[in-house]
């Protein structure tokens, strides 16, 4: 069943065409990845998808509804969840205080100036759920401005799992990373999809990491799209091999 639709999108900032006539079917339960040189349009694709703007033509369907042009406001409200390729969790907090907040906010709590113990309870419960699920529990109390920059992405996609996300969009989860950190990032994305049934699109790079983890790909070049399949058709493809793998064709 397919939980994300792009139907023939494109968008024109001016008389720059980043996208042109994209259509993309991501099933429920999916582990997709997005590929493509720089400036192939691989962050405004995911911008459409997260309404930071609308699609100059075609249509966004997700999960049976038209999305076009909702808002990312209601688009987080309806499942879509997203990090960036700059880290955006608050530094001067502790891991286990990043994550609070994520929760309290999630559950509608943020604002409310007293809380019953059952409430302290559930978010306590919703913390502790989160640490667990990003296998970050052992540096719960660190000042998050102190962890690695792997570290730093584990605790913000761990607040992005504060929101119950339907679609999970991941820009470059992985980018600066050392091999240990990145073996537990893509450990993570892994567990997250398989074990907890999150739907994941995500932007990156390596093509170790792409072809080791996605379901499929989708290759994307000059704003259009190049190329879909699964890992064994995208590295067979000669126009891949020509445009992104630096091969020739």
């Amino acid at each position: 069943m397919s939980l994300l639709q792009l139907d023939h999108i494109s968008r024109r900032f001016g008389a720059i065409k980043a996208l042109t006539d994209i259509s993309i079917d991501v099933a429920q339960g999916e582990l997709r990845a997005i590929i493509g040189p720089n400036g192939a349009g691989k962050t405004t694709l995911f911008n459409l998808i997260s309404g930071f703007f609308p699609p100059s033509e075609g249509k966004i369907i997700f999960d049976g509804s038209e999305i076009t042009a909702v808002s990312p406001a209601i688009l987080v409200k309806r499942g879509i969840i997203r990090t960036f390729q700059i880290t955006e969790i608050f530094l001067d907090l502790t891991v286990y205080e990043n994550l609070r907040v994520a929760a309290e906010t999630a559950m509608g709590l943020n604002l409310v100036p007293f809380m019953s113990r059952a409430r302290r309870q559930a978010i306590e419960s919703k913390v502790d759920e989160l640490l667990d699920l990003v296998k970050i529990g052992g540096k719960a109390d660190r000042i998050a401005g102190e962890l690695s920059h792997g570290d730093q992405r584990v605790v913000e996609v761990g607040i992005a799992l504060s929101r119950q996300p339907k679609l999970l969009l991941l820009d470059e989860p992985t980018a600066g990373m050392g091999d240990e950190e990145t073996h537990h990032m893509t450990g993570l994305i892994r567990s997250l999809n398989k074990d907890q049934k999150i739907t994941i699109l995500f932007i990156e790079h390596d093509m170790n990491i792409v072809f080791g983890v996605a379901d499929r790909i989708t290759v994307l070049d000059n704003g259009t799209m190049l190329a879909e399949g699964n890992a064994a058709e995208i590295a067979a493809n000669p126009r891949v091999q020509a445009a992104y793998l630096g091969q020739e064709a």
